[in-house]
């Protein structure tokens, strides 16, 4: 037996839960921790997992912060995909209109994956309720993946072979639009370099010394000159992570430097990545000291599924709006006018003059947006790993106020109020219908695996992550 969305009541089944799936994302945003910690959620949400029914898999991919719920035992397999890692000196109180940190220099989820984590959950629940009350022939999965931001978690978890059985992943990201994510992202890889040279005074004997400080200097500027010699569409990042001391009396003896370089396809970065670590050797020969380096992250570029993309906006075009009230219409306004001009034009920019109108003055959308054509976000996920290996959904719900840049302050102090929470509930809503869908209608699972053979075109999934 099948039903369709308006027969099985996935609103309202999400809406008897509300309860769990808010309190449950506001624990997460009380205790942000930032990548491979995220012990806390973890555990939060391995007690929901086992509460609703699934069955647990810890330390997924040897990775103590990943976690895997399960339902059924058919070889169909529908995964839904969540994250809820923090990001360092983002800590700011909630519901607050200005700059305000509970703790100096703290952590805070200023990409909402408090959010995140807990819609995908919310959304495995539902479709795991529609699996139970029909019978039908698949396996619903939640996976918690750790380390998005700073790590990778998904592509140690795919290179570990965890999605190879899934035939259809779905996740979603907090945004200030509703729409489907029908967009390719860049591929990156980050590594730290770590320079180490001989210490002296800087006065009676520099010419003993050689600095380390000096070699990442001479290796920033080495990389900067070679930006006008690299692809236009790559990106190339760096943070000084250790300038070897506070005292300019010192030649400093250790220094390092962490690299995140992103391109539209991995062997473009792994090109750039090889002509940077030179970079980082004649540093190194240049100031007499040496280098090392360190893996830190990589994740593939993500490849789009024009199929499940069709099906998702469908969900969006068909399902109730979101409503936002007064209350949270003012607090929105107030928001707003913290950005700079930048972020609050950007809001409007792909609005047409109708959409424009219809907002009016509101910096809270539900509207829903015409799927864009497929185009490039200048970004990475490593959700796009898991998207070699099976095909992949994603949409962007309004949970935050319009124009809101993440990674800031605006998305931490957004992140638990009702804005939010309904951008979260409306977010599990879409992804549960979409599943809701494909298991009505198999033969769309088997028309995205062939599109993304075709977008594939024989080649194989290859991990950067090094062997060792």
């Amino acid at each position: 037996m099948s039903l369709s969305n308006k027969e099985f009541n996935v609103s309202a089944l999400i809406d008897e839960k509300k309860h769990l799936f808010t309190s449950m994302s506001d624990k997460i945003w009380e205790n942000p921790e930032l990548h491979f910690e995220e012990k806390y959620a973890v555990s939060l949400m391995e007690e929901a997992l086992l509460e609703q029914g699934f069955h647990v898999e810890k330390n997924v991919a040897n990775l103590e912060t990943a976690i895997m719920g399960s339902f059924g035992n058919s070889p169909t397999v529908i995964a839904f995909l969540g994250e809820y890692d923090a990001l360092p000196f983002l800590s700011q109180e909630g519901g607050k209109t200005e700059f305000s940190p509970i703790e100096e220099g703290g952590s805070g989820h200023g990409c909402g994956h408090n959010l995140l984590g807990v819609g995908a959950f919310a959304a495995a629940v539902a479709a795991k309720a529609y699996v139970e009350e029909t019978n039908a022939p698949f396996t619903i999965r939640f996976y918690g993946c750790p380390a998005e931001e700073n790590g990778s978690g998904k592509a140690h978890m795919t290179k570990h072979g965890v999605f190879d059985d899934v035939d259809l992943a779905i996740s979603w990201h907090p945004n200030y639009m509703n729409t489907t994510m029908n967009m390719r992202t860049l591929a990156n890889y980050s590594a730290v370099f770590k320079f180490t040279g001989k210490s002296a005074h800087a006065a009676a004997s520099p010419h003993l010394g050689r600095s380390a400080l000096d070699a990442v200097e001479l290796m920033n500027v080495g990389v900067n000159y070679l930006r006008e010699h690299i692809i236009q569409e790559a990106r190339v990042h760096y943070a000084v992570l250790h300038t070897g001391g506070t005292s300019p009396n010192v030649v400093q003896p250790y220094a390092e430097v962490m690299y995140l370089i992103r391109a539209p396809k991995k062997k473009e970065v792994l090109d750039i990545y090889k002509r940077i670590q030179k970079i980082a050797q004649g540093a190194a020969l240049m100031t007499e000291t040496t280098v090392e380096e360190s893996f830190e992250g990589t994740a593939s570029d993500l490849i789009p599924n024009s199929t499940l993309a069709n099906v998702m906006q469908a969900q969006l075009e068909a399902t109730k709006p979101l409503q936002f009230n007064e209350q949270e219409l003012e607090f929105a306004e107030k928001i707003f006018e913290t950005l700079d001009e930048e972020s609050k034009a950007s809001a409007y920019v792909n609005l047409s003059l109708e959409q424009k109108n219809i907002l009016g003055d509101k910096r809270l959308s539900n509207l829903v947006l015409p799927m864009s054509p497929e185009m490039m976000l200048y970004g990475s996920t490593d959700v796009g790993d898991v998207s070699w290996v099976t095909p992949t959904v994603q949409c962007f719900t309004a949970g935050l106020v319009l124009g809101t840049p993440l990674h800031t302050w605006q998305v931490v102090a957004v992140g638990n109020t009702s804005i939010a929470h309904k951008g979260m509930l409306y977010a599990a809503e879409i992804m549960a219908k979409t599943a809701i869908h494909c298991m009505n209608n198999p033969e769309v699972i088997e028309e995205a695996k062939l599109e993304l053979n075709t977008r594939l075109n024989g080649e194989q999934y290859i991990s950067l992550i090094p062997t060792e």
